[in-house]
């Protein structure tokens, strides 16, 4: 099964991908950054896996699949020589434990179904003592147990539960898979098709509030659901994919776990729902960073627990293959202790567009800015690991050094248009200090255009954010010499590469190619469009919104090398710059 083949179905605590074929392949409980109870993406059935669809031999893909409407509620179709059968699979707002639905209905005719269960927990390392009680299966493996309501009779044998049946027109019939702490009772069963209606009319009621109105709304308002799906209610944590490992590089090394809420991420994910109108979700998010990052700004991380964990040690899992022989499996993330002085921008940005956006003061939300913008008065002139978190030496990344301009600028903004205390004078200053180091030793003035760091003869695609950012305006020469800069020497097949990746690449630190970051090609259309080369910006955004699946998601990258997307997915990283690129556009 390639990435772009699954859908993503979730209850915005956690999230499953389901197949073309119908095939659940991925999903942690209670959490997105719990370990999994269904892990084949990342091996095989034996991994844990939860089948149903049409008993032909094969597995057949779906005819067709859609999302019910404006929703996360995924429905897939069969056309069968006997008829036509119609698989509903969604996560329904939780109450007491997560809950997993899938409906199956006869369209038309009579179809033979079949469906295959293997419960894994642990990331696949654990098969579940299985039982029957009162007509359901408890699977039970250390603290973790499942319960599945199931209308057909299910026949367990090598370490599996099988069934088939039939429907015919007209019938409709549910599976329930919950989830629940091994040591507690059994939880109470739900009402699938009340829940249905609850789901479709939640969904329904949060995309009514959506802004965007241009002509792109269909996939500004996909992506809207995904990211909002990627929120982690409780908190307001953002994470950054519900997926770990899979690879950047087919086969390769770079597979990391991406189920954690990067800063980065996180605030360019809320500036897009704000710019949509969501300002509920702004007021959570907010709320989550200061609970997240309280304490002194030196302690800032780039990446948090989704309820603002601190220690996410990063672990191989030896007995899990990875998706497509693409090892070693990762949980955890090294990537935490880094230091990225870029965040400190993203974070000092998003928390002043909140607060333009008509976000309410907070006076705890001012006192951990004024921490961060000392921590970056002292640093910001360090070398740093940057915003693609490379593993080799640390370098004076020029994105890094905008960022940290950023942070200071909306400091000084934020004291000038609210009446914030704090001392103006010296933080501007600084910031004009910043911008000319910038301008100085971050440009190469032979070629015309900004590099990746200084004294490099490197560039990198986050120089095209130095107008987004409004570092520089649009219309600057130097703005424009790095964007045809990065036409010449970053494009392949017509997707922007974040920077060269070659063996002999002290930068990056880590052997193989990689796929083109999608937010990468995004953000040239947006410059593109900024410059005034409008044709050109939307014939690439459309090229780029062709390449979404089915169902309208996009993984961190595609590689034109196989023609598949790659990373993990779907990616907020993806959907964000859609969504801006869209607005910018319109």
């Amino acid at each position: 099964m390639w990435i772009e083949d699954y859908a993503l179905i979730g209850d915005m605590q956690s999230a499953a991908l389901i197949g073309r074929d119908g095939s659940i392949d991925w999903l942690c409980l209670p959490r997105f950054d719990s370990p999994s109870c269904f892990a084949a993406l990342l091996g095989d059935a034996g991994n844990g896996q939860w089948w149903i669809g049409p008993a032909d031999a094969g597995r057949p893909h779906a005819t067709r699949r859609r999302y019910r409407g404006e929703t996360l509620i995924l429905e897939s179709e069969w056309d069968t020589p006997g008829g036509t059968v119609r698989v509903t699979d969604y996560m329904p707002t939780r109450h007491t434990n997560p809950d997993l639905v899938r409906i199956v209905e006869g369209v038309s005719g009579t179809v033979e179904m079949a469906t295959e269960i293997r419960i894994r927990f642990d990331y696949g390392r654990i098969v579940p003592w299985v039982r029957r009680s009162d007509g359901l299966l408890q699977a039970v493996g250390g603290p973790d147990s499942a319960w599945l309501h199931s209308p057909v009779p299910l026949q367990g044998g090598d370490y599996a539960h099988k069934a088939r049946f039939e429907v015919s027109e007209g019938d409709s019939m549910a599976f329930i898979f919950t989830w629940h702490p091994s040591h507690e009772p059994r939880p109470e069963e739900i009402d699938p098709y009340e829940q249905l209606t609850a789901t479709e009319e939640l969904w329904a009621e949060w995309v009514e509030r959506c802004g965007y109105q241009g002509p792109w709304r269909e996939a500004v308002v996909r992506s809207l659901i995904t990211l909002k799906a990627l929120t982690y209610a409780p908190t307001g944590g953002i994470v950054a994919a519900p997926t770990t490992s899979l690879p950047e590089d087919l086969g390769g090394v770079r597979n990391w776990d991406y189920r954690y809420c990067w800063l980065r991420d996180a605030t360019m994910t809320l500036d897009a729902l704000i710019g949509s109108g969501y300002l509920d979700e702004a007021r959570a998010w907010r709320s989550w960073l200061l609970r997240a990052i309280a304490g002194r700004g030196q302690d800032l991380q780039i990446m948090y627990g989704v309820a603002g964990e601190r220690r996410l040690t990063e672990l191989e899992l030896d007995w899990l293959p990875g998706y497509e022989d693409s090892r070693p499996v990762r949980i955890g993330n090294g990537a935490v202790d880094q230091l990225q002085l870029d965040v400190y921008g993203e974070v000092l940005n998003s928390l002043y567009l909140s607060r333009v956006s008509g976000l309410e003061s907070d006076h705890r939300a001012w006192t951990i800015q004024f921490e961060l913008i000392s921590y970056v008065e002292e640093h910001w002139d360090e070398p740093d690991e940057g915003l693609w978190e490379v593993r080799g030496p640390r370098r004076h990344f020029v994105h890094s050094k905008v960022m940290c301009w950023v942070a200071l600028d909306r400091a000084v903004k934020h004291m000038e248009t609210f009446g914030k205390p704090g001392p103006l004078a010296r933080w501007k200053e600084l910031r004009d200090r910043v911008h000319a180091e910038v301008c100085d030793k971050g440009f190469d003035p032979v070629r015309g255009t900004f590099t990746q760091s200084y004294g490099s003869n490197e560039l990198d695609a986050a120089l095209l954010l130095i107008p987004i950012v409004g570092f520089l305006p649009p219309e600057d020469p130097r703005v424009i010499g790095t964007v045809e800069a990065i036409q010449r020497e970053l494009m392949v097949d017509g997707f922007v590469l974040r920077y060269p990746v070659s063996v002999d690449n002290e930068v990056d630190g880590l052997p193989g190619g990689e796929g083109a970051f999608l937010a990468c090609s995004f953000w040239l259309a947006e410059v593109l469009s900024m410059i005034g080369r409008k044709d050109e910006a939307v014939e690439l955004f459309e090229h780029l919104l062709s390449l979404r699946n089915d169902v309208g998601l996009l993984a961190e990258e595609y590689d034109p090398r196989y023609g598949r997307m790659v990373g993990n997915f779907p990616q907020a990283f993806s959907h964000v710059p859609l969504i801006h690129t869209a607005r910018a556009l319109s």
